[in-house]
């Protein structure tokens, strides 16, 4: 008998020693295997278009674009592909953006070498991976859109703000930014301003500290 074919695996996370610690868990289960890495959200979506991998482990904080905005860009343009944020964040938000996102599962850093090759079998048996403080959560949040009519807080800016803030944080210029996004410098300089606008913030210093506070970047 012909074993299965393993699981091809792209791994991104902006750490190179994580990536490796998480490449030698993965890399010692024959039905898995790490055939990409990548240290920033821009970087996993190029690797996925040149790879096609069948599961993508991303982390939530990484430079250019985060695994939550690289996530939701393959799920777009490669809805097959499986997703799994890895992260240090126990955070509601960031878990109900994961789900969003269109990542079947989500796995905390602290507890890796535990959790982390149940999520990825599980997700390709396409089942959800949610560790017990997610299921929390969820609890909570059906409870209270069941007793209160509540909801997911809508966010308060859209998935391309959201990519422009991030760059602008990090310090790019508007000519950098609408390089990594493929857009025109005035798209850019729009966008910059609706975030200004929506946020009610002066300048790029107040949008760092945003950004820093929300999570989007590391401060």
């Amino acid at each position: 008998m012909s074993r299965a074919t393993p699981t091809r695996i792209l791994l991104a996370d902006d750490h190179a020693l994580v990536r490796r610690g998480v490449r030698l868990i993965l890399d010692n289960e024959p039905d898995l295997t790490v055939v990409a890495e990548a240290g920033d959200g821009a970087e996993a979506i190029a690797q996925a278009r040149a790879h096609h991998p069948d599961l993508a482990i991303l982390d939530i904080a990484m430079p250019r674009l985060t695994g939550l905005q690289a996530a939701r860009e393959l799920s777009r343009v490669q809805p097959g592909l499986r997703i799994l944020m890895l992260t240090m964040y126990d955070n509601e938000q960031f878990f109900f953006e994961a789900l969003s996102a269109g990542a079947s599962g989500y796995v905390l850093k602290s507890v890796a070498d535990r959790d982390l090759i149940e999520a990825c079998r599980a997700t390709m048996r396409g089942e959800p991976f949610l560790y017990p403080g997610a299921v929390n959560a969820l609890i909570r949040t059906y409870l209270d859109r069941t007793h209160q009519g509540g909801a997911v807080p809508a966010k308060a800016i859209t998935d391309r703000e959201e990519e422009i803030l991030k760059l602008v944080a990090e310090g790019h210029s508007s000519q950098e930014i609408a390089g990594i996004l493929v857009i025109s410098v005035k798209t850019v300089e729009r966008h910059r301003a609706n975030l200004l606008q929506k946020l009610d913030l002066k300048d790029r210093l107040e949008l760092t500290r945003y950004a820093i506070r929300v999570g989007l970047i590391e401060a």
